[in-house]
C-alpha cells in the first residue's frame, strides 16, 4: 500500500473551510476555429489520466487514525464530477472571469473524492475559453505526482495519440489488512513520522535570519483571521520591458528579473497602501516569504521536488516606504545578492530544463514550503517561476495566458503567484475576501509599479551644459 508522507497528512488533516490547502492555475486559451468544447476536454484528459494513477485514487484513513492514510484506488472514480462546466454572464468581461475564479478557489474539494477539479470557463468575450484546475496540496508533492498539466499540455499544436487501456480500479483494503499494514509500517520504520514531525514542527519554530534588512515593524494590513471567500484579479505585463529595464540598470550584472518583480510587488504595496491612506514611512517594509532555492542531496529538511532536489524558502524584506522605484529595485537586488552569491540559486534556464519541470508544479511545491514554514515571521508569500519561452498547447489550442493562485495560510490575507510565458509576466493575486475587498486596485497598483520602473529606466535625452551659449542663426 502507498502510505501518504506525514507531511501530506498533515496538509489532509489541516486542510479547513477557511483554509483549503489547494493550488490552482487559470489558464485562458487562444479562441480558434475549433474552439475546445467539454466532449473533447473528457476525451482528452480520459485518454492521459492513466499517466497520473494518483488523480484516481483517494486518502483511506486508518481505523483509529494510528497512522498516515494509505492511497486506494476510488473504484466509484466519475471523471464528470472532476470535470466540469461552467460560463459566465454576458458580456463575459475580465472581471466576472476573476469574481468567478475566486468563489472556485475558495471551495473546499471534496475529501473523500480524487482530490482534484477542473472547470471549463465558457462565455468569455472575444470567444476565449479558460480552464480552472484545482488540486490539493496533499496530492501534488512534485516528487511521487505533479500536475496533470504535464500530461495534458503540449509544445506543438498537434495532438498525441497516448494508447488508452480500460481502468479497473483495484479493491480498496480491508480494515484488518489496512491495520496490520499500519502497524507493520510502523515497526518497520519507527523513526519516520517522528523525524517528519520534528522537522516540519522545527522549522515552523525557526526564526532565520532575514535576506536583507533589519526585522520590519507588524503590518496588520496583509494580516486578518481568515474568512471562507477569496478574491481573485490578474496582471499580465512584457517580459521584454522587464528585460529593458534589467539592461538598463546593468544587465547581467544588475538586478536579475526576479528582483525586478519582487521590486514591481514592491511598488504595487506602496501604492495601495497609499490608496487606502495607510501609514507609509521610509522604513515601511514588508518580509516576503520567496521559495527560490534548491539545494541538491538527501537529509535536506526543504520540500522535496519532482527534480529529485529540494526547495527552501528565503525571506525578503520588500523597501515599500522607498519612493524611488530605481532605488528600490537596488534594494530588492541588494539584499538578494549574498543569497545568489552562495550558488544555491538556480537561474531560470537552468529550472525550466529540469526533467518532470512545470511551472504549476513548481508553484505547488512553493505553496508547500510557504505552509511548513508559516512559523517563520512574515508577511506575505510570493512564488515567481520561469515558464516556457514558446507557446504550449491544450487538446491543440494554444494557451494564451497562464496564473497560479497559492493558498492563503495563517492569518496572512494576501499571496501571489509569478509565471512568465510566452514573452509574458503574469501574476495571480489572492486575497481574503473580507481583508482585501480592493484586490483589484491592488492589481492596477502593481502595474503601475512596473511602468514606473520602466519609465525611470529610459535614458534621458541630451541636454546641453548650462551656462552654454546657443548657436547663432548663421552658424
Amino acid at each position: 500500500m502507498e502510505r501518504l508522507s506525514p507531511l501530506d497528512a498533515l496538509f489532509l488533516q489541516s486542510d479547513s473551510p477557511t483554509v483549503p490547502r489547494q493550488v490552482a492555475t487559470l489558464a485562458i486559451l487562444e479562441p480558434s476555429d475549433g474552439q475546445l468544447d467539454y466532449d473533447r476536454l473528457l476525451r482528452v484528459i480520459d485518454e492521459r489520466i492513466d499517466l497520473v494513477p494518483r488523480y484516481r485514487q483517494v486518502p483511506r484513513h486508518v481505523p483509529g487514525r494510528i497512522g498516515a492514510p494509505v492511497w486506494a484506488d476510488d473504484e466509484n472514480f466519475d471523471i464528470t464530477v472532476h470535470v466540469r462546466r461552467s460560463a459566465l454572464p454576458s458580456p463575459g468581461t475580465r472581471q466576472a472571469l476573476h469574481e468567478l475564479a475566486g468563489r472556485l478557489i475558495a471551495r473546499r474539494l471534496d475529501l473523500d473524492r480524487p482530490l482534484w477539479e477542473l472547470y471549463l470557463i465558457e462565455g468569455l468575450e472575444g470567444g476565449e475559453v479558460a480552464l480552472l484546475f484545482k488540486g490539493h496540496q496533499a496530492l501534488i508533492d512534485g516528487s511521487d505526482t505533479v500536475d496533470i498539466a504535464q500530461v495534458l499540455l503540449e509544445e506543438a499544436a498537434h495532438v498525441r495519440e497516448i494508447p488508452h487501456e480500460e481502468w479497473v480500479p483495484r479493491p480498496s483494503p480491508g480494515l484488518v489488512s489496512l491495520t496490520a499494514s499500519t502497524v507493520n509500517h510502523a515497526v518497520s520504520h519507527p523513526g519516520e513520522a517522528l523525524r517528519t514531525v520534528e522537522r516540519v514542527a522545527g522549522r515552523v519554530a525557526r526564526h532565520l535570519p532575514i535576506v536583507g534588512a533589519s526585522t520590519p515593524p507588524s503590518i496588520g494590513v496583509l494580516s486578518a483571521e481568515p474568512s471562507r471567500h477569496r478574491r481573485f484579479a490578474t496582471v499580465s505585463v512584457s517580459f521584454d520591458d522587464l528585460r529593458k529595464v534589467r539592461e538598463a540598470q546593468g544587465g547581467r550584472n544588475g538586478p536579475s528579473v526576479n528582483d525586478i518583480v519582487l521590486a514591481s510587488i514592491a511598488g504595487g504595496l506602496r501604492g495601495w497602501m497609499l490608496t487606502r491612506a495607510e501609514p507609509v514611512t521610509p522604513k515601511t517594509s514588508f518580509r516576503a516569504l520567496v521559495p527560490m532555492s534548491i539545494t541538491s542531496g538527501e537529509g535536506s529538511d526543504g520540500a522535496p521536488t519532482a527534480m529529485g532536489s529540494t526547495v527552501k524558502g528565503h525571506l525578503v524584506s520588500l523597501p515599500v516606504g522607498e519612493s524611488n522605484p530605481v532605488v528600490r529595485l537596488h534594494q530588492v537586488a541588494y539584499a538578494l545578492k549574498d543569497h545568489r552569491e552562495t550558488g544555491k540559486a538556480v537561474a531560470a534556464g537552468e529550472l525550466a530544463r529540469l526533467p518532470g519541470y512545470t511551472t504549476s508544479t513548481f508553484h505547488a511545491v512553493g505553496a508547500r514550503v510557504a505552509m511548513t514554514e508559516a512559523g517563520r515571521d512574515h508577511h506575505i508569500t510570493i512564488t515567481y517561476v520561469p515558464g516556457p519561452a514558446d507557446p504550449v498547447y491544450l487538446a491543440g489550442q494554444q494557451v494564451g495566458e497562464v496564473y497560479s493562485a497559492i493558498p492563503l495560510h495563517g492569518n496572512r490575507a494576501l499571496s501571489l503567484a509569478v509565471t512568465s510565458y510566452n514573452g509574458r509576466v503574469f501574476y495571480g493575486l489572492v486575497g481574503d475576501r473580507d481583508a482585501v475587498p480592493d484586490l483589484d486596485v491592488l492589481a492596477q497598483c502593481v502595474v503601475e509599479s512596473v511602468e514606473e520602473l520602466i519609465e525611470a529606466s529610459k535614458p534621458s535625452r541630451g541636454r546641453a551644459p548650462r551656462g552654454r551659449a546657443r548657436p547663432k542663426k548663421d552658424e
